[in-house]
């Protein structure tokens, strides 16, 4: 017999569907984690308030955590921004990059940077707001490129570009500095064509080729004077470890 008082049917909802639907559904949708509820809560703030005026204690408040769950999170505000990279490089690095495989250094390096650059898009606001109240600290800027550095390790990886050996760490600042250069530029770029941005970068890493090569050129030209330089090195060294002690008392008594 069919209802007619109106009330639902038992197990079900006012669509007919399963009760627990809505459960299911809630639970199949990503779960944030405090760290990166964090992150987004200041980004959130910085989107609309001075960089400055934002304290820890707002921060928390926006995040839903107490302060003493901030502090086991994140040791400052800065390092929050460390938590942001963090999650821009899993996004980047959690994509697909078999199509890169076949291409030239320059493409594959110039593409995943601006993968880079559409995963901070969401955050543009807040960066352009924290860029600026930034480039007078000195103190943050160095912190922040020690992030970078982090950060672009992995890029480069991803673009298989290597790192390590004598050329590593100034190719891997040298792309930092590239980036950064390009951000500038893209900060104030709202063309969604992003033409102007796209530019910059090509500019930058042509130019960072050029520079390289020419640090490589130079690494191979002073290489017979690094390998004397260690030969004398490592003769003194031998002769230091040669020398008996009562050979140094009789020069100290002369």
């Amino acid at each position: 017999m069919a209802n007619t008082t109106g009330a639902k049917p038992k197990g079900g909802n006012e669509t007919g569907g399963n009760e627990t639907g809505g459960t299911e559904i809630a639970a199949a949708a990503p779960q944030q984690s405090p760290r990166e509820a964090v992150v987004e809560a200041l980004m959130r703030l910085a989107a609309v308030q001075p960089w400055n005026d934002i304290e820890i204690g707002d921060i928390a408040r926006e995040a839903g955590l107490s302060l003493a769950e901030f502090r086991e999170l994140f040791p400052s505000k800065g390092a929050v921004l460390g938590g942001l990279s963090r999650i821009i490089d899993r996004t980047v690095l959690e994509g697909d990059s078999s199509d890169l495989a076949e291409e030239p250094t320059r493409e594959r390096l110039f593409d995943v940077l601006m993968r880079r650059l559409d995963a901070m898009t969401p955050y543009k606001d807040a960066l352009r707001r924290i860029s600026y109240a930034l480039r007078g600290d000195p103190l943050s800027l160095v912190a922040l490129n020690g992030v970078a550095l982090n950060s672009h390790r992995f890029m480069l990886a991803a673009a298989g570009i290597d790192t390590e050996g004598p050329l590593g760490r100034l190719k891997l600042q040298g792309v930092v500095i590239a980036f950064a250069r390009t951000v500038e530029v893209w900060l104030d770029d709202d063309d969604p064509a992003l033409a102007r941005t796209m530019a910059r970068l090509d500019k930058e890493i042509r130019n960072g080729e050029r520079f390289m090569e020419r640090a490589d050129d130079a690494r191979r030209l002073t290489a017979p004077f690094r390998a004397l330089g260690r030969s004398l090195l490592d003769r003194g060294a031998r002769q230091r470890r040669g020398k008996r002690p009562e050979d140094e008392v009789d020069q100290q008594t002369v």
